[in-house]
């Protein structure tokens, strides 16, 4: 086990590129799914919850008050695109196939390798269970952006372990 295993505190992964959070303001490895949060193209309001299963690849959109997706009929919809996309900028396509367990010929992949990996393997559409969850972690996000810079501590985080003994 590595030091960092260990620890109380996990490291920060610095995105492979920069990206730009308009499209697509939440990205996330997590709960065995590529999943996200991508606006909407035609109404600046309307945002989708998006995700694609690793191994399966059972992909669901649905906009964040659960109506589906219009587009996502049987194959990945542009939200999915855009998804795969951007997680490939920010986690490196490497990463992201393999989180995905998708097997990608050639050389180091890019995001449309990925997505046409997954696509030949014809995946089915899966639940929107996961929307509620995911759509409430960028919620959570959002509100550390809306936070005062400062150095105190956060009363939400205080159940981190520290390294003094309490008396």
């Amino acid at each position: 086990m590595s030091v960092w295993e260990k620890s109380s505190t996990a490291r920060v992964v610095a995105p492979a590129r920069p990206r730009k959070l308009s499209k697509v303001p939440f990205v996330e490895l997590a709960d065995g799914r590529l999943q996200g949060v991508v606006s909407s193209g035609s109404d600046i309001g309307r945002v989708y919850v998006s995700s694609v299963a690793a191994g399966t690849y059972a992909f669901a959109c649905s906009t964040n008050n659960n109506r589906p997706c219009g587009g996502a009929h049987g194959m990945f919809c542009n939200h999915i695109r855009a998804l795969v996309d951007e997680a490939v900028l920010q986690y490196g396509a490497g990463r992201v196939a393999r989180y995905l367990k998708v097997e990608v010929e050639g050389g180091e992949p890019d995001a449309y390798a990925v997505t046409s990996a997954m696509v030949v393997a014809r995946p089915a559409q899966g639940d929107t269970s996961a929307a509620a969850p995911v759509f409430s972690r960028f919620l959570r996000h959002l509100a550390y952006l809306e936070l005062a810079p400062t150095t105190a501590p956060l009363p939400e985080m205080q159940w981190f372990p520290t390294t003094r003994a309490v008396a």
